[in-house]
């Protein structure tokens, strides 16, 4: 009979376990913070790394700050930085990090992940202030190669609600990103951006009643934006009947859905329904309220995430509160790009993993939305640093879009002590599973910083297999032979 050697069992009991071997992220084991944290002092030390976090086994570090930006390069960067994202596309993929600030000198700046010099990672490449740039909010990374960005600020009469295109967002100098309008989008409260697989752009207007949109081009494949935002039809989405509005109390708005034209098919006006504003462009917010599209009206939607899982695609998006700042009923939702279903993701009914209870007022003005490595959600508030600002764990098991099966539910994961800030932006490493970036904005230091946070992979199943089997000696031996 044969017998196999110890080398033999060892890369058999491997074969089994390829699976293990993946490069999985840890985040997901921690144990749920109970509360959020308290607050520490107002430019102490402790701002470098503010977050409570959720095990021993995760790390944090600042990677950047604006006083030093600004020590370097003076009045170069107006703080408040906001959302993130990395280049996921090209020669140098992942190797940046972009991020516009949310001031009234609105601009972009750029990290560089690969270089090691606190003092010279960071550059603004959209100087504040830009076209009169102002409340950047929006970032995403565009399927041609490109930086997205857009103002959080719309109203009748304003000149604002505008979506811009960095261009050379990899290769700009100081203030040298080309920053462009791109005018076939409605003018409307920017946040979330995100693009599904056929590269459609999904958006939304921040607003109490805001409505969520769709902008499909006519060259979906473009290589460049001029092609890719010289044409095409923007939509507003209606659930049911539509003309919803659902407030600081209202039901969930859920259920089948559909897609209304905004625009024509090239991205002007349809007669008798798109609102005209003086230069041309379509006033989104009015025109969706129109009779004949009728959107619904979500309790202030931010921001947006895209996810598959078997085949799924849900457009996720959060609603922060349609009441007075930091009350209401928050919750997040899901699209189903296919079928069009409208669903529930969390709300204050969902259970904290922590008690088992429902999570209640503990989860307000959900803003931010992020997914890991493994598939999972998280959900960032908008609230206030050293108070009741946490990171939320959602725990779905099956991945179905819902928290209603046993088990399931969101966790404290993070919580941030820094007074007078938020967090925003978190963003997890799309090369890296173990590493996540977030950033604390508006403090009342007036310090905004970006950190870095990290978690401790475990021993791979391949060295504590071999270590089991005492081969891990052998197998560098037989290396050296």
């Amino acid at each position: 009979m044969f017998q196999r050697t110890p080398v033999a069992v060892a890369l058999s009991l491997l074969a089994l376990s390829a699976s293990a071997l993946a490069a999985n992220s840890q985040f997901s084991n921690f144990t749920p913070l109970p509360a959020s944290a308290g607050p520490i002092p107002v430019n102490g030390a402790g701002e470098a790394t503010p977050l409570t976090l959720s095990s021993v086994n995760f790390s944090q570090k600042s990677i950047a700050d604006r006083t030093t930006q600004n020590n370097l390069v003076a009045g170069s960067n107006s703080g408040n930085w906001d959302m993130i994202d990395t280049n996921r596309t090209g020669p140098d993929a992942s190797r940046y990090l972009f991020m516009p600030f949310e001031t009234g000198t609105g601009g972009v700046q750029r990290v560089d992940l690969w270089d090691a010099n606190y003092n010279t990672r960071t550059v603004t490449i959209v100087a504040p202030g830009t076209q009169g740039f102002v409340a950047g909010d929006a970032s995403r990374w565009t399927p041609f190669g490109s930086y997205l960005t857009a103002e959080e600020s719309w109203g009748t009469g304003s000149t604002k609600g505008r979506l811009f295109e960095v261009t050379n967002a990899t290769t700009a100098a100081a203030n040298g990103g080309t920053f462009i309008q791109r005018s076939v989008i409605p003018r409307v409260s920017h946040e979330g951006l995100a693009f599904d697989s056929a590269k459609s752009m999904y958006f939304v207007d921040e607003l109490n009643g805001g409505a969520v949109y769709k902008y499909v081009s006519n060259n979906p494949n473009a290589t460049n934006g001029n092609d890719y935002f010289a044409s095409g039809q923007s939509f507003a989405l209606r659930v049911g009947a539509g003309g919803q509005f659902e407030g600081t109390t209202g039901a969930p708005i859920v259920g089948a859905s559909s897609w209304q034209a905004v625009t024509n098919a090239a991205g002007g006006a349809i007669a008798g329904v798109s609102t005209v504003l003086g230069d041309g462009t379509i006033d989104g917010r009015v025109t969706a309220d129109h009779a004949s599209v009728l959107s619904s009206g979500f309790n202030r939607p931010e921001d947006m995430e895209i996810q598959t899982v078997a085949g799924t695609e849900r457009v996720y998006f959060a609603t922060t509160s349609s009441g007075s700042f930091n009350s209401g009923t928050s919750r997040v939702y899901n699209l189903d790009v296919n079928t069009g279903e409208v669903k529930l993701f969390a709300d204050t009914n969902t259970i904290d993993l922590a008690t088992g209870l429902k999570v209640g007022s503990g989860l307000k003005s959900a803003d931010n939305l992020a997914i890991d490595a493994d598939g999972n959600m998280y959900i960032i508030e908008d609230r206030n640093g050293g108070v009741d600002n946490d990171i939320w764990f959602a725990r779905d098991l099956n991945k179905d879009g819902d928290l209603l099966d046993a088990g399931e539910g969101i966790g404290r994961w993070a919580s941030n002590g820094t007074q007078g800030s938020e967090m925003t932006g978190l963003f997890f490493s799309l090369t890296d599973p173990n590493k996540a970036f977030v950033n604390i904005q508006h403090p009342s230091s007036g310090v905004d910083r970006l950190i870095e946070i990290s978690a401790v992979p475990e021993p791979s199943t391949y060295a504590m297999l071999l270590g089991g089997l005492g081969l891990v000696g052998f197998v560098a031996r037989r290396r050296k032979a």
